[in-house]
């Protein structure tokens, strides 16, 4: 039986980062990670293995990273957990045990049950590169896509196909594309450009059905609509894979996840849980929340890394912070939109300011940046932004993410302090975050 201190299950963005952090506080425990995959790609990165990058394979994330730090890698897969034994069992018999472990499982693709949804051509977004790379072969044959969903996952697929010169339609179930992370007005300037790069958008409306004789050849849509189609991409959001965790008796969450407590223990004092296969709390109603990123992810990780042998960190809660990229208009959020305050109840004033992201607004590469804040009435504390500008965005973004997760006053965020050049950033008498928060107080 193979013995180790720290046995980690999963090798993607959660397992790896939490082995790693592992090493780096406890210099001479034994780490091993045991995944499925031979070769594990990094999940964010996968949209842009059909467009931006010229060689797909190159999406991976390497092994070195776990090797050179003295951390044992095996490809098999776990099939079972024994926690009274503390031993999980691998596909061909072997046990492993374990001193402390860590559930990494991740998600899985969720398929909606859609007529057709089994026919040649369907994909949906997993992990695995040699599924994915069968992605690739098929869209070199291809003409008209079909991508089910509008949230980030299909948006972002949508803007790589074109690259590829291919017919491309998003089929959105809501009014918008983007809703759930967005406030209208900013789904609006996401919709203009991907008609404006060619997508073609068919929102308020659900595939009703997949049609064709073995392989994908047509969808039907709620409208009556029928679109021509030689590929559908299912973008429709992911489940945690928590069947292991369920099978060995741990507790499982409302959302879904495997329940953790703030250390990102399970209810198995031994087993801590972490990304997409573990439950998330909101920072701003400590309730539970479906909100799954590779950011929680590896922030989750850092935590139980450091916790799996002694209590140290703890787990605030998820503000969600994202961002993404359609050509050249980025996008993004952090905390609350206006909508998701409202459905919690907040009585809030929102600041806007938009300014060039240079300055002078003449600079190579400028582009106009708009921010939006939002400040809760009473107490005048930031509780939300989002951002649509150019590729500083995603900073800016984390900027904000930073004020919100330390309860920034408004009059804090107005007087702030930053740094500005021309080259990199906008000018210092037009910092839109400060002078969206200036609004705000206008209005407070």
């Amino acid at each position: 039986m193979k013995k180790t201190d720290l046995l980690i299950i999963g090798g993607s963005a959660a397992g790896v980062t939490a082995s790693i952090t592992a090493r780096k506080h406890n210099k001479d425990v034994k780490i091993t990670v045991v995944r499925k995959e031979k070769e594990v790609v990094i999940p964010c990165g996968i949209p842009y293995m059909y467009g931006t990058l010229e060689d797909p394979t190159k999406n991976l994330i390497p092994d070195n990273l776990l090797l050179s730090k003295n951390i044992e890698i095996v490809v098999d897969e776990v099939k079972s957990l024994n926690r009274d034994e503390k031993t999980v069992t691998l596909s061909k018999g072997e046990k492993v045990s374990y001193e402390k472990l860590i559930l990494a499982t991740g998600s899985l693709p969720a398929v909606p049950p859609i007529p057709g949804i089994n026919l040649k051509n369907v994909f949906t977004v997993r992990k695995d590169l040699s599924y994915l790379l069968g992605l690739v072969d098929a869209l070199k044959k291809a003409k008209n896509v079909v991508v089910i969903g509008g949230g980030f996952i299909g948006v972002e697929f949508a803007d790589e196909f074109v690259k590829r010169g291919l017919n491309v339609t998003i089929v959105e179930i809501l009014p918008c594309c983007l809703q759930l992370a967005y406030d209208e007005d900013f789904c609006k300037l996401a919709e203009k450009k991907l008609i404006e790069r060619g997508v073609k958008l068919k929102t308020n409306n659900k595939v009703e059905e997949i049609v064709g004789n073995g392989k994908v050849e047509k969808v039907r849509l709620s409208s009556g609509e029928i679109l021509e189609a030689d590929l559908v991409l299912v973008g429709v959001g992911v489940k945690p894979n928590i069947e292991l965790a369920k099978n060995a008796g741990l507790k499982i969450g409302e959302q879904g996840g495997i329940w953790v407590d703030e250390y990102m223990r399970t209810s198995d004092e031994n087993i801590f849980a972490v990304g997409d296969c573990a439950e998330k709390y909101s920072f701003f109603t400590k309730k539970p929340t479906a909100l799954r990123l590779a950011s929680i992810t590896a922030r989750e990780a850092r935590i139980a890394g450091v916790n799996v042998f002694g209590l140290k960190r703890k787990n605030i809660g998820v503000i969600g912070c994202f961002s993404t990229i359609i050509g050249d208009l980025a996008l993004g959020v952090a905390g609350l939109t206006e909508r998701l305050a409202k459905e919690l109840g907040f009585n809030f004033v929102v600041g806007m300011a938009v300014a060039p992201d240079k300055h002078p607004g003449v600079m190579p590469g400028c582009k106009e940046m708009r921010v939006k804040l939002l400040f809760e009435k009473d107490s005048k504390i930031l509780i939300g932004g989002q951002i649509a500008g150019g590729v500083t965005t995603g900073e800016v973004t984390n900027i904000i993410a930073s004020l919100v997760e330390k309860k920034t006053t408004a009059e804090e965020v107005a007087t702030f302090q930053y740094g500005t050049h021309p080259a990199l950033t906008s000018s210092p008498v037009t910092y839109q975050i400060a002078e969206a928060a200036e609004d705000a107080l206008t209005k407070l």
